[in-house]
Parts: structure tokens; sequence; C-alpha cells
């Protein structure tokens, strides 16, 4: 059987294949490996917008702040419910990734008492940079932790490092670069055991795959949506905080969405003792529009299914990889269930491949110094399309190093 005849014995065996027809793509020639970067927009999104600014924003104007209000709360419920495995009331969608984890890193070290937080040497640069700021503030002292470059964080590792001065650790539940699936229960444990708390950073997990924060004793999270999740550049990011912690954790950003008496406007901050303390100012309503068709999509889909067809998917790449382009060393860890939606290949020559894969239409993602990111998004991709972009890696006749 060739390459192309297995990809397609696989779509047709799909139970997701008609989702594909439900999101806008430029054209059938483009082959889109990069979902990690930015998913794709689902075809009800612009219907959805333009609905949004006729009848809501056009048709109420101010009015519509009756409604509005509950924006944050509501679609963070629906997420929450669905993809993160979080009771209601706990999650919230507000500001960036990086304006959250700054918000509840502070909020667990000032709650605690101690100083030392806890990041791997290897996580997104946003969390680095967060950590490293409050430590040049004099907020607390950091302890990195290593990280192997393809298989994360060794959690024995993050044990020694962990002691009764130990206020946070952030840890990414998924591995940006090499796609490291961490245990996410086990590294709770360890952190409650000397009393710390763990944030983690759903970024390349939520939307891609199944997460328990409630049934694995997680404390608190962030995660933004505009990967997996689908809702556009820039797309609002979301919070959760566990209901017990909501009365003890005070973030140290005071704006009038985490007020109790919002449109009292009194001369003292008093925060609200639910999820919603943890906004700020305004929410963007027009840019939460854009998030819910694609919640819609995942919602119906059910995660456990898009979890499923994505090992198909990464499981597919790397045996094309291995046929087509055997000169590129797997960087991810080989075992299905030990990563997340992307795989990442290793070469000196990486840069170039990247930019002559572009050439024939097919977009994976270059991270430095030389590694190759392929994310295939469950909903919107086939297994024909992945044929189609691994075919074209260069022979390595044309590969130096």
């Amino acid at each position: 059987m060739t390459w192309q005849a297995k990809a397609r014995e696989l779509d047709a065996a799909d139970p997701l294949r008609a989702y594909a027809d439900r999101f806008r793509v430029p054209g059938p020639e483009l082959r889109y490996l990069d979902e990690a970067s930015l998913g794709r927009p689902p075809a009800d999104t612009a219907d959805a917008l333009a609905r949004f600014v006729d009848r809501e924003w056009a048709g109420r104007l101010v009015q519509g702040w009756d409604s509005w209000l509950d924006h944050p709360q509501r679609l963070g419920d629906r997420l929450g419910a669905g993809m993160l495995g979080a009771a209601p009331g706990q999650v919230v969608y507000s500001d960036s990734v990086t304006v959250n984890l700054y918000k509840l890193a502070m909020a667990a070290l000032r709650h605690s008492g101690r100083r030392a937080m806890i990041t791997d040497d290897r996580n997104f640069a946003t969390d680095r940079y967060v950590a490293q700021g409050i430590e040049a503030l004099g907020q607390a002292d950091l302890r990195p932790v290593e990280a192997h470059p393809d298989k994360g964080v060794d959690l024995n590792s993050l044990g020694s490092l962990l002691d009764e001065e130990v206020a946070v650790v952030v840890l990414s539940l998924v591995d940006y670069r090499s796609g490291a699936l961490l245990d996410m229960a086990r590294a709770n444990e360890l952190a409650h055991e000397a009393g710390a708390l763990v944030l983690w950073d759903l970024s390349h997990a939520t939307g891609a795959v199944p997460i328990a924060l409630d049934a694995t004793g997680a404390d608190l999270a962030v995660g933004c949506s505009y990967k997996y999740l689908c809702g556009g550049p820039g797309a609002p990011a979301f919070l959760y905080v566990r209901k017990d912690l909501h009365p003890v954790l005070r973030q140290p950003i005071w704006g009038w969405f985490g007020q109790r008496d919002q449109f009292g406007m009194g001369p003292a901050y008093d925060p609200v003792p639910g999820i919603e303390r943890f906004l700020c100012g305004t929410p963007s309503i027009l840019a939460l529009a854009a998030v819910e068709p694609s919640l819609d999509l995942l919602l119906e889909a059910g995660i456990d299914r898009v979890r499923a067809k994505s090992l198909l998917l990464t499981e597919f790449v790397i045996d094309l990889v291995a046929a087509y382009a055997p000169y590129l060393r797997l960087a991810s860890p080989r075992d299905a269930e030990g990563r997340g939606a992307h795989v990442t290949f290793e070469h000196p020559e990486a840069r170039a491949i990247a930019a002559g894969l572009a050439q024939h239409n097919v977009l994976v993602d270059y991270l430095g110094p030389n590694r190759i990111r392929l994310a295939p998004g469950a909903l919107s991709t086939s297994f024909e399309q992945i044929w189609e972009a691994v075919r074209h890696f260069p022979p390595s006749t044309q590969i130096r190093g």
C-alpha cells in the first residue's frame, strides 16, 4: 500500500472528517501544519462577528452591557466544563496569558508569604519573562528547574527543588517545543506535599488534550484561545482558580471589573467573592464573540474524539517523516500518550527546510536554532493533507549537515 493510499484509508475511517468543511481555507493547495501557533478560523466566525456588530453593537449600543457583562464567565464555564474538567464558577476569559500569569503568580506569592518560585529553563518565553520580572521587582527568588529538550521537565528534578520556601511552581502542561506532556496529577501532588501551589500554562494543550483540573487537584491555570481553540489572532486568554482559593487570593491589578459593586464606583477596592475578582478592566466583547463559534465546534466534536484523532495524526506524521525525510531526528517523546498535539524534528538546516516547504505551500513552524514543529489540527486537517505536506520535504541529497 502506498502512503497516499494509507492516508485515504485513514480519512475514510475518520469520524471527524466532516468538520474540515466547517473551517475557512484559502485554497486546497495550502497544507497547514502550524495549529500550535494559530488555529484556522471556523466558517461561522465571520457571520457571528457580523451579526454581533449589526444586532448587538449597533442594535443595542450601551444597553448591550446588560447581557455582555456575563460573557467572560459564561464562556469560561463552557470552556471549563467541555475542555478543562472544571466545575462552573472557576474559569473566566480575561486579558492575555502574560497578564494572567502575572496576576496569579503574584496572588500565590502574597498569599503564602513565601518567596521562592520555580519554573523550567525551557518554558515558553512569556512564562520565564514574567517570573524574571517578578524577581526583578524583589517579589520572589526564582529557582529554575532544568528541562530535557525532548522530554520536558523531569518531575524527580522538580521534587528536589521543592521545600518550605516555595510558593508557586509555573509549568506548561504541553512543552511548546517538543510537545512533551506532563503528568498534571503527579506534579500537583509533589507541590502540595511541600505546601506550594502550581500555576499551569495550558496554551499548547487546551482544545487538543483532555484536561482534568478539578480531578487532579489543580490550583491555578492560564491559557490562550488562538491556537487549538481557534479563537483568532490575539483572542482573549482565560484563567482558572480553584474555588476554595477565591476568598484567600487577591490579584495585584485592581480594576473595576473585579469590584463587588462595579457601578457604585466607590472610593475603595472591594473584590467580588467569585472568579470575577481576577478580572481587571473592560473585556473585549467583540473578541469574545469570535471565540464562541470555535468553542461550539470543539464542544460538539468532543475533546476525547479530538484527542483520539490527534494521536493518529501525529503518529502518521512521524511515520511519513521517517519514510520521506529520515535525516530528521525526532525531538518529541516517541510514546504518543506522552505528547500533546504537535511533533518536533531537529536538523542543523531546519530554517532552510521550513523555508523550502513554504515555497510548496506547506506551512510548518521553525523553532530556532534547529527545530521544525508540525502541528495538525484534528478538526481541520486530513491525513491526505499531511501526506501531501510531508512528501515535499527535500531529499537527503539536497540537505547539508
